[in-house]
């Protein structure tokens, strides 16, 4: 009898999971596998690492150390990177050299000492990316001379290369010295830049008055209608004061009316931060009258650490009603009368800025005061002092009394009868 051949069971598609077993057939799977034979051929020594608890797969991953494309790949990561950098670089580079500010064409004054590191922070406000590092190694290479005092003439949205190659010729270009001394006149200012033939002259006339020089400076109306309107020849349109004392340098065919202009706004600007900063109760309605004590104070005394004393000095008699007594003031009155010598007619004498004869302040400053003195008059010492007398042997003493300070005069006297006496016997 022959025995039926058992059918074969269809197909089942792949995506079809099978967890039923048959329950006519029951297949084994022997696991034991023998030693002789494995199963796949080892790559390396180090086992596969088993990333199925990982990505969910059912065999471990395997990679061969010798990929190329993997070492390319992080090849090209390193190039782009330094690639970005070198962009980077380059950029601030040109923004550092050829980036501009936004200005107009002007000239700036460059004072002695100044230096060109110290003329990066206005393009490092403005331009973006801009290195002081990369600038000052600029310089370095390019510029070999000190930084010039004078005025220059910056072209318009400048770079710092441009400005660089401007102020570079300041070692080239002849350079005019104008010294102004503290305590001197205005009048002495005048003839100073009179006499100096390397500053064109177009304010500075030969017939040139106070009226004409305020006029042509534009400045008429920083004087008060007092001092404008004065009579005194001496007072009216008198621009005392306002001029800033120093040594400056300019170039050459710099033209009076450029230097006049120059000392007057560094000289407003000294005025102005220290009155906005003044200690309180002053004697002074405003930033002009500080200005002609600022002046008196710069007459007095060349000792710097006496200014704040002898601004006290004044302040308090302003306060209690006391004139000034001050003889710089007489001797600023009398003009070109003075001979160097003070008498008592002369103290006696009522002029418009004698202040044995007047009360209060005079009319406009006797002389171009400092910066120093202007703080001074704005911030006095505190002291009780009423009067103040030279020593004779260098200052002054100071005191509160009259009878303190008459005593002081007789020890003035004496000491300069001693010096007189010792002089002759030389």
């Amino acid at each position: 009898m022959s025995t039926p051949t058992p059918e074969t069971p269809p197909e089942r598609p792949n995506n079809e999971p099978s967890n039923k077993k048959d329950s006519s057939v029951e297949e084994r799977v022997d696991t034991t596998l023998p030693d002789s034979q494995p199963v796949v051929d080892k790559v390396e020594d180090k086992p596969a690492t088993n990333v199925s608890l990982i990505s969910g797969e059912s065999k471990p991953r395997q990679y061969r150390v010798d990929n190329q494309s993997f070492f390319m790949q992080r090849g090209y990561q390193v190039l782009l990177v330094l690639g970005l950098i070198a962009a980077f670089f380059l950029v601030m580079v040109y923004q550092t050299l050829f980036g501009r500010i936004e200005q107009p064409a002007k000239k700036v004054t460059i004072e002695q000492g100044q230096t060109y590191y110290g003329l990066l922070p206005q393009w490092q406000q403005q331009i973006p990316l801009f290195s002081a590092s990369v600038a000052k190694l600029y310089i370095k290479s390019q510029v070999d001379a000190p930084l010039h005092s004078g005025i220059y003439q910056l072209p318009e949205n400048p770079t710092i290369a441009e400005a660089l190659q401007v102020l570079a010729q300041g070692a080239k270009a002849a350079m005019v010295k104008v010294q102004i001394i503290e305590g001197k006149t205005s009048k002495d200012l005048y003839q100073t830049l009179r006499d100096n033939d390397g500053i064109k002259k177009e304010v500075l006339t030969a017939d040139s008055d106070n009226a004409s020089i305020a006029k042509a400076l534009e400045l008429d109306g920083i004087l008060p209608a007092s001092v404008i309107n004065d009579s005194d020849p001496i007072v009216n349109h008198n621009l005392e004061g306002w001029f800033a004392p120093d040594t400056y340098y300019y170039g050459e065919d710099t033209t009076d009316k450029q230097v006049l202009t120059d000392l007057y706004k560094r000289q407003q600007q000294a005025l102005t931060e220290a009155w906005e900063g003044r200690a309180p109760n002053l004697p002074y309605s405003t930033p002009y009258e500080a200005l002609v004590m600022a002046s008196i104070i710069e007459k007095e005394t060349s000792v710097a650490e006496e200014r704040p004393l002898v601004s006290a000095v004044f302040r308090n008699r302003l306060n209690q009603g006391m004139r000034m007594q001050t003889d710089p003031t007489i001797i600023y009155g009398m003009g070109s009368r003075y001979d160097g010598n003070i008498r008592r007619k002369d103290i006696n004498e009522k002029t418009s800025y004698n202040t044995y004869q007047i009360d209060g302040l005079p009319p406009t400053p006797i002389a171009l005061p400092s910066a120093a003195s202007i703080e001074a008059t704005l911030h006095p010492a505190d002291s009780d002092a009423l009067y103040f007398v030279a020593t004779g042997t260098g200052g002054h003493k100071f005191t509160n009394s009259l009878a303190a300070h008459n005593q002081a005069v007789k020890d003035y006297l004496k000491v300069m009868r001693e010096k007189k006496a010792q002089a002759a016997s030389q």
